[in-house]
């Protein structure tokens, strides 16, 4: 039975997901580079740590949401020593294949099992613990670990060996950045043309146009604002990710590359820490149109938002 759970990384999504798992009944033992988010954590009713070993030394399973496969590296060698034979990590990352395979050796030594669990489903879904988990590893661990998943996600299939979860992520979040550059060229066709941005977005939105991207990212977009929860490096990070795994798997992504280096070139301009929708920035500014500055609306009426279903509430 699994009573004490170690979460490191409470950032964006690390947060809320480690308060569900202390809602959920758990000791939650927590760490994080930045003392005030456990402090936080700990009036929510968690237990500090002195530091990521000591997160995961009494812990029946240790997750982790960290930035990327660097942060992922480290903690791994950190955290795997300290734990108890037997016991579990579940790491929640965004990571690449070279650094899972690795830990998977680090982890074998010491008697860790392993799971890669990346999550879809944003922010939104990390609040309301209604992620989509993309779990990879073997069958009896994922079925002991379903308690700890079911805290944060309201799906948590197995979906393929050890390494699975982190494809299946890298694969369905370079696709979410490609919806994006491509909502914003239809955009700016339609308003170049004559149509309103906000006459354009709604026709894409009720039309066999319509993504999440539209519904989520077309209003940040229109407005300027350019969606400040997700940082432009991460972005940048995750289509390099994507990058990598397609030379690991012999895949040819040409649109990717385009799409990446367009996102290289606004991490450049405008800084790793800018909207990650910044980068759309670029594609308006070669049309000689920002969206944001164009007028927006017509005389004609608004159709009512659209209903969204369960699958479409999934995002990066």
């Amino acid at each position: 039975m699994i009573r004490t759970v170690g979460f490191i990384g409470l950032g964006n999504m690390g947060a809320p997901m480690a308060s569900h798992v202390v809602r959920a009944g758990f000791t939650t033992v927590v760490a994080d580079l930045d003392p005030a988010k456990v402090a936080a954590l700990v009036a929510d009713g968690a237990v500090a740590a002195i530091d990521t070993a000591a997160a995961a030394h009494d812990a029946d399973v240790v997750l982790t949401s960290l930035p990327g496969p660097a942060q992922v590296r480290a903690v791994g060698e950190q955290i795997v020593p300290a734990m108890r034979h037997g016991a579990t990590w579940i790491d929640l990352s965004t990571n690449d294949l070279a650094c899972a395979h690795h830990l998977a050796d680090v982890a074998a030594r010491h008697g860790i099992d392993l799971l890669d669990a990346p999550v879809t489903g944003g922010i939104e879904g990390a609040r309301a613990g209604t992620l989509n988990v993309l779990v990879g590893g073997d069958v009896d661990v994922h079925r002991r670990c379903q308690p700890v998943l079911r805290a944060i996600g309201d799906r948590f299939d197995l979906i393929g060996p050890y390494g699975a979860g982190y494809t299946a992520k890298i694969s369905q979040v370079m696709l979410c950045y490609l919806n994006s550059v491509c909502l914003t060229e239809a955009l700016l066709l339609g308003v170049k043309g004559g149509v309103a941005p906000d006459a354009m977005l709604d026709v894409i939105r009720n039309s066999t146009g319509r993504s999440y991207v539209a519904d989520r990212y077309g209003p940040e977009i229109l407005a300027g604002t350019y969606d400040a929860s997700f940082d432009l490096t991460l972005a940048a990070k995750d289509l390099r990710l994507a990058l990598e795994l397609a030379e690991d798997v012999g895949a040819t992504l040409d649109f990717t590359a385009r799409v990446s280096e367009l996102y290289r070139d606004a991490e450049a301009r405008f800084g790793p820490m800018a909207p990650h929708l910044i980068a759309m920035r670029e594609i308006e500014e070669a049309n000689d149109l920002v969206l944001h500055e164009h007028e927006r609306t017509t005389a004609y009426p608004e159709r009512p938002e659209p209903q969204r279903t369960e699958h479409e509430r999934m995002a990066p």
